[in-house]
């Protein structure tokens, strides 16, 4: 559920000695007669997974799941083996988007307290068309490079001229996906995750999603209730709100955490200088939107990089403060120079910078209907943008290549848990990606399961990071598998605080210098 355009960092495009054995292989990539899914494991090419001793391989699936017998493509994927007594089984981990390359998450099991994460094989993958799965599909990888227009369209101008962009960009996707593009579906996922666990040759998967992988694990449970374990699941995707009415609900969301965000500033007035209220510090922010573009940023930064910019601290409190900086240090004291290394960091200059929005696109465009006319987006939006203006024209052009889109769309799986076990679900109470209805329509949905609530709290999927309660809860039903006792009203069943603030003098990540610390892979999960 990520807007932003963010690559997620690809790790080891080549994997030295992970190829499909040529024995299992008839001409032209067609199963031999009695195939069964496998794996060749080797090394990985990343040099951070490699030092933890992880495998990385190539999965065959079927392009079209309906022709099993078709064309094959490959999903990316790693191992980290157990190292304790006590095995639990394969862990799956999913970082959500969709589009988010999954392949360095074999290595979330050491940020479980207590080792437990040590009793699980943990698994990576980049889904199909993702990161270092072939293909991977890329439309236009300059699409957010440079200055874009504003996103609201205050004028007829910007309208047409988003439209264009956002209709050529679809043009684009269907051009470069080609067939691939008509099975890039949720559904697609889900049956290539049930591939993972016959190449593995487990009975059952232990499995580990953020955000739109909360989705994916959602429609997994409900089309193989018997094949799971264990699962958690945080910052949950509505599944009663699939996709367009979900994004209508994230400006609303949006609008509120960002007004924690801007009180956080003004409480440190003494450091930003910014205002010593959260609408003072709103207010600046916005007089700042008008201008930029026409000042000393020059043609680095426009409207739409600005709010890329600040979108960042919707959803996490880690960047509070190096966004508060740079902010700062603009508006304060004319340096755009902070600014413009936040856009160039969030707008890769690589070949394949757009491969996790395409994806995104290629999911969420398929997965369920959007509606064609643009007069439903126009007065849908601006209804939303008189209540939540911070977000909603940002999110709609995001989406809007939705109403052109080439592959046709589906109609979401109806989401029931239950015939599941029990589920762990974890949300804070402020998620702007993932608004916390969410998560109690799908406590609703699974009714033996469980919700961790980080009371008060903006941060999106940040378990994992270091919150004593949080992750404790997680460790302890990873061990036994048991959830916190589940209460009768409809709220949630264990409350925990939130993942704190950082000091206003922090500026920059507290793990930025470590390889593949919680942070790094904080980073590695930001395309959702």
């Amino acid at each position: 559920m990520r807007r932003i355009l963010v690559a997620a960092t690809a790790l080891g495009v080549t994997m030295a000695g992970a190829t499909v054995t040529t024995s299992a292989w008839a001409d032209e990539g067609r199963p031999a007669p009695g195939y069964a899914p496998s794996i060749a494991w080797g090394k990985c090419a990343d040099e951070a997974l490699a030092t933890r001793k992880a495998e990385c391989g190539f999965l065959a699936v079927p392009r079209d799941h309906s022709r099993p017998d078709g064309t094959k493509i490959k999903l990316a994927v790693s191992r980290i083996k157990h190292t304790a007594a006590g095995y639990q089984g394969v862990m799956l981990v999913n970082p959500g988007g969709p589009g988010g390359a999954g392949l360095a998450l074999s290595a979330l099991g050491e940020f479980v307290p207590d080792e437990v994460g040590t009793s699980y094989d943990w698994i990576g993958f980049d889904p199909r068309g993702v990161g270092a799965s072939q293909p991977a599909l890329t439309c236009n990888a300059k699409y957010s490079t440079g200055i874009r227009p504003p996103y609201v369209p205050s004028t007829a101008a910007i309208e047409k001229q988003w439209l264009a962009r956002t209709a050529a960009y679809a043009k684009a996707c269907d051009k470069a996906g080609g067939e691939l593009l008509d099975h890039l579906t949720t559904e697609d996922n889900v049956r290539d995750i049930e591939l993972i666990r016959r190449a593995l040759r487990a009975e059952q998967i232990n499995f580990y999603g953020f955000s739109y992988g909360t989705y994916l694990g959602q429609v997994y449970a409900t089309m193989h209730p018997e094949r799971v374990r264990r699962m958690v699941l945080d910052g949950n995707v509505n599944p009663a709100r699939v996709w367009y009415d979900a994004n209508q609900d994230q400006n609303i969301a949006f609008e509120k955490s960002m007004k924690v965000f801007f009180a956080w500033v003004a409480k440190h007035h003494d450091v930003y200088k910014l205002g010593v209220t959260g609408q003072a510090v709103e207010k600046r922010y916005y007089d700042t939107l008008a201008r930029t573009g026409v000042g000393p940023a020059g043609r680095t930064i426009g409207a739409a990089e600005l709010t890329d910019v600040f979108l960042q601290a919707g959803y996490y409190v880690f960047g509070w403060a190096t966004v508060a900086e740079a902010f700062s240090a603009y508006a304060v004291k004319n340096d755009p120079a902070p600014l413009r290394k936040l856009v160039e960091t969030g707008n890769p200059q690589t070949a394949n910078a757009d491969n996790g929005y395409a994806i995104y696109l290629a999911v969420q465009c398929s997965d369920a209907p959007w509606p064609k006319s643009w007069s439903t987006w126009k007065a849908d939006n601006w209804k939303t943008h008189a209540k939540a203006p911070f977000e909603t024209w940002g999110n709609a052009w995001f989406n809007a290549p939705c109403r052109t889109w080439g592959a046709k769309s589906g109609k979401p799986v109806k989401v029931s848990g239950a015939k599941a076990p029990p589920v762990l679900l974890i949300s804070e109470t402020l998620d702007a990606a993932t608004p916390f209805a969410g998560s109690l329509e799908v406590r609703k949905r699974f009714p033996r399961a469980a919700l961790i609530e980080g009371v008060g709290g903006t941060t999106h999927a940040g378990s994992l990071f270091g919150n004593k309660c949080v992750d404790g809860a997680v460790a302890a039903y990873l061990k036994t598998g048991v959830v916190p006792k589940r209460v009768k009203a409809n709220t949630s069943d264990l409350k925990c605080k939130p993942i704190e603030p950082p000091a206003a003098t922090a500026v920059a990540e507290k793990h930025a210098a470590e390889p593949l610390s919680r942070a790094d892979l904080q980073r590695r999960i930001a395309a959702r």
